[in-house]
């Protein structure tokens, strides 16, 4: 996987960019100057980052992941991680069939639910997931591959499913090694 300079990164005109971020060249990114990037976090090759997007510190958006902030924004926070072919949407179209869609038609025909979304510390979403606007996910989440996310997830729990349930609690026992990793690298 090739990654984009330092330079290369700074010149693309982020809001703000921190050390050691890594961006494939592959990777599709628009609206450079609403996306926040923090230390130590990697996009990689064929995923697409639109809109607004706060990207916290050790995140890991892997290969095919849709990212569309769009206006309200997506929030990843700290050590936050999705797996292959994620897509998080902070806007989405009615599909009632009240109202047109897609963006080729004029705005009076449709409607559009624009709500943030939030993706907590240590959230680690699994393969071919999809978030939905609105969605909250706390600290410690675990989410299993394809579910579908909706609402407001309860912090350091396992969910399944489409739509997405509770499987059972998640151990927050990695907290220590968040701890350690500071420590050692001798960040805060």
């Amino acid at each position: 996987m090739a990654y984009y300079t330092e330079n290369e990164l700074k010149k693309l005109g982020f809001k703000s960019i921190g050390k050691n971020v890594k961006i494939s060249d592959k990777a599709s990114i628009y609206n450079h100057d609403k996306i926040e990037i923090g230390d130590n976090s990697r996009i990689d090759d064929f995923s697409v980052v639109s809109g607004r997007v706060s990207i916290g510190r050790n995140v890991h958006i892997t290969p095919q992941c849709l990212v569309a902030g769009g206006k309200k924004g997506i929030f990843f926070s700290d050590f936050s991680a999705i797996a292959y072919g994620v897509k998080v949407f902070s806007q989405s179209d009615d599909y009632s069939g009240k109202y047109m869609t897609n963006p080729t038609v004029p705005h009076k025909y449709t409607k559009t639910t624009e709500r943030s979304v939030l993706i907590g510390r240590h959230v680690i979403v699994g393969a071919n997931a999809v978030i939905l606007p609105g969605s909250k996910i706390l600290d410690g989440v675990s989410i299993g591959a394809c579910s579908l996310v909706q609402g407001r997830l309860k912090e350091w729990s396992i969910y399944q499913g489409s739509p997405a349930v509770l499987i059972r609690e998640r151990s927050n026992r990695l907290i220590n090694f968040e701890k350690e990793y500071l420590k050692e690298y001798g960040e805060k």
